[in-house]
């Protein structure tokens, strides 16, 4: 009798067990189709219908061919103005063209706390880091952080060559012709320590001072007002902040937009720096995409993508967060971030 009431005690253990382990799965299922699963490493879901409905297509404009706008919005400061251009071909013989402009999405900043988390390629995890790598918010109640600590991971995003829109080969100086990724913060330790990225930008020294920092507010105004970052102020980034050091330690002054926005500021610097990015913009970039070791501002535009999108807009570089979005934040399983980067190309279309 004893070993009748143990053998179904046990029956009755293995089934409840798996009624409870169906019921978790379901339950799980059911958080991942809603999102709320996600909060840990969510799912942008760049690569989908989102492709095209949170993408602000109007923000290739304007598009100038021989001077003449197409569309309206602004042009940044510094960028060409000719008509003709003549740019060497294979035998070295100058080439006549026509000189077009436009704003080209071509890069994806992804700011994100778990080490190797992916959202940009569908939530996939990568042994990438360890506990000292994690990220945080900042602000914390009881550790007094005033800092917050965000890794990034930098693709490749050619959207106009991927989709095959209006953008000729001859304009395409990268020669990147699909989404990749090029660059993992977690692999370099200049980004979570401020010592090491010293080393790498030691002109941080002369601009860390409160005259220079004072000399950042012409910049926000600049930026917010007639969305012109200067480019002369280049250890400023407008309303967000200092654009140094090239860390991923971001004061939380500002609301949480800002702060990944001068984050992503300062993946752009890191990588002009390092000759990692150039200068698609002005006269001197019309054959060939020079090095610009100091980030050229005025080049760039950034766009929320995640979690919540800038689809009608964008915004310059130091533009204050009242005007594009400081509501961009969803606590909880919105706390990573995906900008889409923006870049004013010029470039010299042979007819040849």
């Amino acid at each position: 009798m004893r070993r009748m009431l143990s053998c179904r005690f046990l029956q009755a253990a293995v089934l409840v067990g798996l009624l409870l382990a169906l019921a978790l799965t379901v339950r799980a299922q059911a958080a991942a189709t809603t999102g709320l699963g996600n909060a840990v490493c969510p799912d942008a879901e760049l690569l989908g219908p989102k492709l095209i409905t949170d993408i602000c297509w109007s923000c290739l404009f304007p598009l100038r061919i021989a001077g003449a706008p197409i569309g309206g919005g602004s042009v940044p400061s510094g960028a060409s103005d000719q008509a003709l251009c003549a740019c060497p071909d294979p035998a070295g013989l100058p080439s006549p063209g026509v000189v077009i402009g436009m704003w080209e999405p071509a890069r994806i900043v992804e700011l994100v706390r778990v080490p190797g988390c992916m959202p940009s390629l569908g939530g996939a995890r990568l042994d990438l880091g360890a506990f000292r790598t994690l990220g945080t918010p900042g602000q914390a109640e009881y550790d007094g952080s005033d800092k917050a600590f965000y890794n990034y991971h930098y693709y490749a995003f050619p959207v106009l060559v991927m989709l095959d829109l209006f953008f000729p080969d001859r304009c395409n100086v990268d020669h990147l012709t699909d989404f990749d990724v090029l660059y993992l913060s977690e692999l370099d330790p200049t980004w979570n320590n401020d010592e090491l990225a010293f080393f790498t930008n030691p002109e941080a020294a002369f601009v860390a001072n409160p005259i220079a920092q004072a000399a950042c507010l012409v910049d926000a105004a600049s930026a917010t007002t007639v969305q012109k970052p200067l480019d002369e102020l280049f250890w400023c980034a407008g309303a967000w902040g200092g654009l140094y050091p090239f860390t991923g330690r971001i004061p939380t002054l500002n609301g949480r937009p800002s702060e990944m926005s001068l984050a992503s500021a300062r993946v752009l610097a890191a990588l002009h720096r390092r000759g990692l990015a150039r200068q698609t913009v002005g006269d001197e970039a019309l054959c060939e995409a020079p090095f610009a070791l100091m980030l050229p501002k005025a080049q760039y535009r950034l766009s929320q993508f995640y979690p919540l999108p800038e689809a009608n807009s964008n915004h310059v570089i130091g533009e204050s967060e009242l005007r594009w979005g400081m509501w961009r934040n969803i606590p909880g399983v919105g706390e990573d971030h995906l900008y889409l980067i923006w870049r004013w190309h010029d470039c010299c279309l042979s007819w040849l």
